[in-house]
This record gives structure tokens, sequence and C-alpha cells, in this order.
């Protein structure tokens, strides 16, 4: 979901590196991107000089494409030095996809909260929680129709996709862990609502912040309900999260997932704020009478959307529903058939 075309964010670097290259965003940090094959077709990762080796901060999408774009930097300007250890983020493919491949490779260690790690595995194994009949269930009681539900069958845990294999074991962190990479320290920050316990990565002495999916420049980071926690608030918990940044100075320099490197990071946070807001007042406005969340989509996304989006646009529609329904500003109504409606309290 676009944000308005006018910002006050700050760029310091106008382009993204080219595949294969890296671009050095302060002392021992580097900026990296792999493509993806989807419509947000890019995805930002950061290796950050560790002793006599490289710390990575998320893998990308695990495909081909992406593999040989690592096999690049490692013959070009990542060679010289080892991966010693690999950071994920959360458990979103583009973010833990090429992790097998690369602990493997490297015999690095690799390190994720609990929840992502375990979360990854359990939807990469399809357990019912995360099967695709479970999320077509939850997708059909909340109005989508069968042509479409049918569309997400066929395209079976699209999941492995991106992730073809895992790391079994790992290192885990927990939120106000302090990590030492090189000479500097980072202190790991948890948020949540995108995923269940998405790590950021401060460093004080530098000024930078590794935002993840958290806090992204130019689009609002995806908050979806899903089939495994169906009266969930991921939305508030998304919202909230913001205020675990307040103490960080304005100027931090952030390096999002997607998106350019900026500054200006509590202005982005208020435009978030204010986003959220303004779809929330949309939706109330539609709640006249009782609706699914599927009869809501053009609302939020008047777009045509494909298969893919389609997903994550009824995972965010009834994000705000069960939103303004912990609020009191809505409530949820279930008919004899299961379908769910939501409508807005007078």
């Amino acid at each position: 979901m676009s944000e308005p075309a006018s910002s006050p964010l700050i760029y310091p670097h106008p382009a993204p590196p080219p595949a294969g290259a890296l671009i050095e965003v302060a002392p021992g940090v580097h900026w990296l991107r792999m493509p993806l094959p989807f419509a947000l077709n890019h995805i930002n990762l950061w290796a950050l000089e560790d002793d006599n080796g490289w710390c990575l901060i998320d893998t990308g999408y695990g495909t081909d494409t992406t593999l040989a774009i690592w096999q690049q930097l490692f013959d070009g300007p990542l060679s010289g030095r080892p991966v010693t250890r690999i950071i994920v983020t959360h458990y979103h493919p583009d973010h833990v996809g090429s992790a097998a491949w690369l602990v493997d490779r490297w015999r690095a260690e690799f390190w994720m909260t609990e929840a992502e790690f375990l979360t990854a595995h359990a939807m990469r194994a399809g357990i019912p929680p995360f099967a695709v009949a479970t999320a077509q269930a939850h997708f059909r009681r909340h109005g989508l129709d069968e042509e479409r539900l049918k569309a997400q069958e066929t395209r079976g845990n699209a999941y492995c996709l991106g992730v073809p294999a895992l790391p079994n074991a790992y290192r885990r962190m927990i939120d106000g862990d302090v990590l030492t990479i090189g000479n500097r320290t980072w202190r790991v920050r948890t948020a949540f609502g995108h995923a269940p316990e998405h790590a950021t990565l401060y460093c004080e002495a530098l000024g930078v912040l590794i935002s993840g999916d958290q806090i992204l420049p130019k689009i609002t980071t995806n908050v979806g309900v899903w089939a495994n926690q169906p009266d969930g608030n991921p939305l508030k918990l998304f919202l909230d999260s913001f205020d675990r940044f307040a103490p960080l100075p304005e100027n931090t320099l952030v390096l999002p997932s997607h998106g350019l490197v900026f500054t200006g990071m509590h202005t982005r946070i208020r435009q978030l704020h204010d986003h959220h807001e303004a779809r929330l007042a949309e939706l109330v406005a539609t709640l006249d009478a009782p609706r699914t969340a599927a009869e809501l989509l053009p609302t939020l996304f008047p777009r045509p959307l494909d298969d893919h989006q389609l997903m994550f646009a009824m995972g965010e529609i009834i994000a705000h529903l069960n939103f303004l329904m912990h609020a009191g500003s809505a409530y949820r109504e279930t008919d004899a058939d299961g379908q769910i409606r939501y409508i807005r309290l007078i």
C-alpha cells in the first residue's frame, strides 16, 4: 500500500547498489540488494564487518538467482573473509530463504528469535495451523469466493518456493540482547504485528538502526490476521511497537528491508500512524451494514490484485477490522454458515 509521494525524509544514497555490489552506508556496514520474483521486487540485505569475517543480516529469497548473486559477491566485494554469522530478522521467505545454503556453505552461526525460528519451520512443514486448507477456511469465513480460494489451493505451500530448506539449529536472540559484531555493539529490539518476534538491531555508536520490515520509507508494512490467530489484533501490536524506538535520535540512519536508506525515523513513524488511522476511518465509514472482509477489499485495495497480493490484502483487511472490533468501534457477527461480517457500533 503506497504512501503519498511528498516525504520529508532524507535519503543519503539516491540509488541502491546494483546486483553483486556493495555500498558502505556507515563504517563497517555495507548495503547489498537482491531481486524478488513478485511485485515487491527487491530486498535490502546488510553485510557487517565482523573481526576477520562477515556478519550477514537477512539472506534473500531462496532461488538460483539469489544464490548466483551471493556467489558473485563472495567472488568479488565480500572475498577474502568468511561469513562467520548470519542473523535473520524474521521468518518471511525474502529474509530467511537462502539461510540454509549460506549456513551450510560457510558453517556459520545462525541467529534468530525463537518465535521466528519456530514459525519458519511450521510454515515450511505446513502443519495444520499453517496449512493451505486452514488458510482457505479462514478466508472463506471472511467472504472470499470459491474461484479465488481455488487459486490459493493451486499455489500450494508457497512458502516452500522461497524457502527450499531451513537450518535445523540456531542461536536465540531475545529483546535487549547486546551483540558484539566487529568492534561495535548492537542491541536487539523486537517488534510485533508484522511477524511474531521481529528483530531489529541498533548500534548507538554508529547511530544506525537495521529496521527490517518494521519501518519502511515508502510503503506500509503488511500486517495481517492469519488462520492460526483469527481473533488477533496484530495492527495494535505493530503500532504499539513503534514506542520501542521513541528513545532513538531523529537523525538515526535507518536501514530498511525495502526502499532506500533514510533518516527521519520519527517523522516516518508519525506518517505510518496517520496512514493507518486514515485507513481505519475509511473502513468505519463503510460499516453502516454488515460486511465481510472480502466485500471491503476495494475500500483499501482499489487496484486489481494477483493471487499473491490477494492473500496479504485479505490478511490486512481483517487486521484493520479486528482492530476496530477490539477498540469497540465495530462488532463481528457470524451467521449459520460460519460467514463473518463486521458492522460499526452506532
